[in-house]
């Protein structure tokens, strides 16, 4: 648990990342996750999980529990297939904001859903890559649910834009709501609007920031260069630039508690 009380940040390497390989599934871990723990890289704010899953075509998760957890699920490429024991069902893609609130007690599977259709079989065919982010909710037991919402027109202004929140000051922004009141998770897909600009966004103000290059290089004020899979965790700062070197997608948590301190 960080008791800073000043300015901080840490550069976490992609590389540096704790992994989960089998014969379907690559998945880095930028915090302890099931067999990998580390206790001095369990959580960041109220943000306990950021893992980067890449699944095989036709395979996936199958079914499990998950309880008292706010699930946000972001696909970079392919297609993934949700289902849970409430009855939702959908196809989760690059753009779609997705949120299970697991409350007290949710069964879901995800599955790949890439495939093709060539002459008359039908074929798996891409894998799915994306990005799922647990944060803790305000307080346990609440009723579990699911929603999402197609965001896709907004990422094309290259800024930021507010995917998820609990946080009052964007209640009216384009969100998909989460049960906790002091995270927000916003993603910039940051392409040149025209050749030789490099697009630049400014992070916000807040005691916790994760910010998660989820593919391309920026460079951010103050740090340097951050690579595919690098992430940087801030502690009572934010207003810096980042600027993207090349097309580049980043995820950022803004958290105004950490974990124990809501």
């Amino acid at each position: 648990m960080s008791t800073l009380t000043t300015p901080h940040i840490d550069v976490h390497r992609g590389g540096d990342r704790m992994k989960t390989r089998v014969s379907w599934l690559d998945s880095k871990h930028s915090f302890s996750f099931g067999e990998h723990y580390d206790p001095e890289n369990t959580h960041h704010g109220l943000l306990l999980v950021n893992n980067e899953d890449i699944v095989s075509p036709g395979q996936g998760f199958d079914t499990h529990p998950h309880r008292d957890m706010e699930i946000v699920t972001w696909v970079l490429g392919g297609s993934l297939v949700h289902q849970d024991s409430l009855g939702h069902s959908g196809v989760i893609y690059p753009g779609l904001a997705q949120r299970m609130s697991a409350g007290t007690g949710i069964l879901h599977s995800e599955k790949n859903d890439s495939w093709r259709l060539d002459g008359r079989t039908l074929e798996h065919d891409e894998p799915v890559h994306f990005v799922q982010m647990w944060v803790v909710p305000d307080e346990p037991g609440l009723t579990p649910g699911y929603e999402q919402l197609e965001i896709d027109d907004e990422l094309a202004g290259g800024g930021l834009v507010t995917v998820a929140s609990g946080l009052p000051r964007y209640r009216d922004r384009t969100a998909i709501a989460i049960n906790s009141s002091h995270s927000a998770l916003h993603v910039a897909r940051m392409i040149s609007p025209e050749p030789g600009a490099e697009p630049v966004v400014e992070l916000p103000d807040a005691p916790y920031l994760h910010l998660f290059v989820a593919r391309g290089e920026v460079e951010m004020e103050g740090v340097g260069p951050l690579y595919e899979g690098d992430a940087a965790r801030l502690t009572r700062t934010g207003g810096q630039r980042v600027i993207a070197r090349r097309p580049s997608e980043i995820l950022v948590w803004e958290m105004h508690a950490r974990l124990g301190a809501q």
